[in-house]
């Protein structure tokens, strides 16, 4: 089971976040989800967690996912940015 960081949390630990993106599905959408989720769960023994990797590294497991659809958690995950996130790109 994961521990989600709280907003204070993340101030504490990070500093200010530049921005903060809410990630947020339908009911059908997440209990797909859940299920893919459970399956490499229940294929490795629980050896091993399914979670949901994105290119920005952000972890959705089925703890998480149970308490959005109990409405326990406003949001799946957040994204926090930070300054020092940000980087430029020059087309050539």
């Amino acid at each position: 089971m994961s521990e989600r960081l709280t907003l204070h949390d993340v101030l504490r630990e990070y500093g200010v976040p530049l921005i903060r993106l809410d990630v947020t599905a339908g009911q059908e959408e997440t209990l797909a989800l859940r299920e893919r989720l459970m399956a490499i769960r229940n294929v490795s023994g629980g050896k091993e967690q399914g979670y949901l990797e994105v290119n920005c590294s952000f972890y959705i497991d089925v703890h998480d996912i149970d308490r959005y659809l109990s409405g326990e958690l406003p949001t799946l995950s957040e994204i926090y940015a930070f300054p020092e996130d940000i980087k430029a790109h020059q087309e050539e």
